[in-house]
């Protein structure tokens, strides 16, 4: 599992010393995940997808919550990773059952 407090904690060290590049990155995300011809619950969806086909733990931890606090279901999300197994091939399948598995299920999702 990924420490979710070191995580958040670096993401403020890495914005002290870039701080506008974290800045725009931010801006850019909250302006993304609006809702808009697709809702931020969708997008959240696309994300967790993506994460997984790039293999990012830290971006699951992050999106599969968020994601379920907009009202995705358990069986959304493993929909959203079967659609990253087919782009992502077999590495998709290991880290998908490993990560998003244990995410829901350390949520009782």
């Amino acid at each position: 599992m990924i420490d979710i407090t070191e995580m958040n904690d670096r993401m403020k060290e890495i914005a002290g010393e870039l701080p506008g590049v974290m800045n725009s990155m931010m801006g850019l995300h909250s302006e993304v995940v609006k809702d808009g011809a697709l809702s931020a619950r969708t997008k959240e969806l696309m994300m967790v997808g993506i994460a997984v086909a790039l293999r990012c733990e830290p971006c699951l931890w992050k999106h599969v919550p968020e994601a379920i606090n907009l009202g995705a279901t358990r069986e959304e999300i493993m929909e959203a990773v079967s659609t990253a197994i087919v782009m992502g091939g077999g590495p998709s399948v290991a880290y998908g059952s490993m990560v998003v598995l244990k995410i829901l299920d350390e949520m009782n999702v």
